[in-house]
């Protein structure tokens, strides 16, 4: 079957599901933001009873951000409602929560899903990787900064410091007048916010509070984009070679979580069905994948061996999979030594 004509037919069997249902909807930010709120003011509240239950607390309000989150991001591909002024002004303002200016994920998104998995199109929207040969023709310099970056202390602990707290305080260069007017609002909507819960309850509080929460649900956010997409049999190709359909159901993981934590992720674990359809809402993914059976051969990972995507580095184009920087180290030393066997053996050779 051609490329074209795959497309088309697993977007037929998935575009059934891509109707939002209004109901469903509403419901989700009811049981989404209300309890986010109530247990935001119980963790406040717990100061006074145990810090470490302020922390309990604190990660369980992460999980309802994580799932905010989720609703702006349907917003983004106008999945969550019909309507796209809705979309706007509930993804706005769940990108306040989610500290996450809806344009311009909205742009960046929409290229992360246009170009997922292309080599010859990487930078905008995905997370820095380089092929090994990249990495070996690099400079010392990027060398470090690229071993820095795929740190996981540095890209789990500093990352939502950086990608939440700044990155997206500014605007994107080259970003619109509607974007850039989006981001300012966003941000002036945050200051508003949190200065007036500053006022209310003390910065200390606030901090307590507001830290934990934030750097957990930053934390994981960076977490679930990275394993989505950067697990052992992932797909990546250069343009000419590049499949949409391959990108969507075999670049990005159908990560199998427990209920609990599906539900507070948005069922976002089904990543190869909303790659293949972003229109499809994320109450609707699970129903999608179980009704589609192509889908089921998407790479499955659960929490255990989801953890060892920690240990890629880089993109072996020959081998079409990641390794480590230990086993390139591994790789080169042992060219090194086939290198030194030659040399002492074709002198031996000449004199023969």
């Amino acid at each position: 079957m051609s490329e074209a004509k795959q497309v088309n037919s697993l977007r037929k069997k998935v575009a059934p599901f891509e109707k939002t249902e209004i109901k469903s909807s509403v419901r989700q930010l009811i049981n989404t933001i209300g309890p986010l709120i109530v247990l935001w003011y119980a963790a406040y509240l717990s100061l006074s009873v145990s810090y470490w239950l302020t922390i309990v607390l604190a990660i369980v309000t992460s999980g309802f951000v994580i799932r905010t989150f989720i609703i702006f991001h349907d917003c983004t591909h106008q999945a969550f409602f019909k309507n796209k002024l809705a979309n706007k002004i509930v993804g706005t303002i769940t990108g306040i929560v989610a500290l996450v200016p809806f344009e311009q994920w909205k742009y960046t998104h929409t290229m992360h899903h246009a170009t997922s998995s292309n080599l010859d199109k990487r930078g905008t929207g995905d997370m820095w990787l380089l092929t090994i040969d990249e990495y070996l023709e690099a400079s010392k310099m990027r060398r470090l900064a690229y071993r820095f970056y795929r740190n996981p202390l540095v890209m789990f602990g500093l990352g939502p410091i950086s990608v939440f707290l700044f990155q997206y305080r500014f605007n994107r260069k080259g970003a619109k007048r509607k974007e850039r007017i989006n981001t300012y609002v966003v941000n002036i909507s945050l200051v508003a916010i949190y200065s007036l819960l500053i006022w209310a309850i003390g910065w200390q509080a606030f901090v307590l509070v507001q830290g934990p929460v934030f750097f957990v649900s930053g934390c994981l956010g960076i977490w679930l984009f990275y394993v989505q997409h950067q697990f052992e049999d992932s797909y990546f190709e250069n343009e000419d070679e590049w499949d949409y359909v391959k990108a969507a159901v075999d670049g990005s993981s159908y990560y199998k979580l427990p209920k609990v934590l599906q539900w507070f992720t948005g069922n976002i674990g089904f990543h190869h069905v909303h790659h293949l359809s972003p229109k499809v809402p994320n109450y609707r993914l699970e129903e999608a994948h179980n009704s589609t059976p192509p889908l089921h051969h998407a790479t499955t990972i659960t929490l255990r061996t989801s953890l060892k995507s920690l240990n890629f580095r880089l993109w072996d184009e020959k081998n079409k999979t990641f390794i480590g920087f230990g086993e390139l180290k591994n790789r080169l030393r042992n060219l090194d030594s086939v290198a030194e066997k030659l040399k002492v053996t074709k002198p031996s050779l000449q004199e023969k």
